[in-house]
């Protein structure tokens, strides 16, 4: 059964539409001429929140798990001075996509959606960005997609070009046990040295993490350096300097051995949980570069 077809059965609980109100009103925060673009696939109706000229350079924007295609809100009005951006829901995640009976359940699943998503647009080509989560599923897509993808941007990928920091992992333990709004609260604290965020955002986040459904997380695995062979896009790593998902200098390092004409940046005052609402300026500035 669908994930539409059980809320129309049991009605939306209170928790869950205090989920879809903060996620309305980040939205809010969005360009005026934002467009909701629902696209029908195999695995359901897919929610794009789109800006920018129409007939604009396309850019696709993938969010981090539970960040929804909302947390863009800081970036969107420059970028859509030159792009026409489209903000993807993640298939699966919380947001406003809806799963239908086929869910993802393999890798090759999850990039055919995203395949599927940009022939519904009409796009034949996009500069694409992804962060955290997204950014594993923009580089997996990439590598088996090239001729797709003019540009790639990747945010902090974790688990794409290195491990992540058992430490980090250890923080993030009681949430995949048991998530709650106060547990997801303090894990973003602790991991962005308790920065000051947007707090509609952070409801959109605690509440979604803790009472959005969801399916099954499908993940890339990290591509073996054999897979860069001949890769041709051009491709952008941003890491965060003070993150604690890796460490950013080790990270670098890593992506020059396997991609050595990648260009990569690390932002001394972002962390992983920071990005891409800050510093918004410095992301939008390396991706009009």
């Amino acid at each position: 059964m669908s994930t539409i077809s059980i809320i129309e059965r049991i009605g939306v609980p209170a928790t869950l539409d205090g989920f879809f109100t903060a996620y309305d009103r980040v939205l809010q925060k969005w360009p005026a001429d934002t467009q909701a673009i629902d696209v029908n696939t195999v695995h359901g109706t897919t929610r794009i929140n789109a800006c920018g000229p129409v007939d604009g350079p396309a850019l696709v924007l993938l969010p981090g798990a539970g960040a929804t295609s909302t947390v863009w809100f800081a970036n969107v009005e420059a970028l859509s001075q030159r792009y026409r951006v489209y903000a993807v829901d993640l298939m699966g995640d919380v947001g406003r996509s809806v799963p239908g009976e086929q869910l993802i359940d393999s890798v090759v699943e999850l990039l055919n959606w995203v395949t599927a998503v940009l022939d519904e647009l009409g796009l034949r080509a996009v500069a694409l960005c992804g962060h955290s989560y997204g950014a594993m599923i923009a580089l997996a897509y990439a590598l088996r997609n090239e001729s797709r993808v003019d540009a790639l941007t990747l945010l902090d990928p974790n688990a794409s070009f290195g491990s992540m920091s058992p430490r980090y992992l250890l923080h993030a333990l009681p949430i995949l046990l048991a998530s709650n709004e106060k547990r997801q609260r303090a894990f973003v604290r602790w991991e962005t040295d308790d920065a000051q965020l947007d707090p509609d955002w952070l409801d959109v986040l605690a509440l979604g993490v803790a009472h959005a459904p969801t399916t099954k997380t499908i993940v890339p695995k990290r591509p073996k350096p054999a897979a860069f062979a001949n890769f041709g896009v051009a491709t952008t790593v941003v890491l965060a300097g003070n993150g604690k998902v890796h460490n950013a200098a080790r990270i670098e390092s890593a992506v020059r051995t396997v991609l050595p004409a990648a260009r990569t940046v690390i932002l001394d005052g972002a962390t992983h949980h920071t990005l891409p609402m800050r510093p918004a300026a410095e992301v939008n500035e390396i991706l009009f570069s």
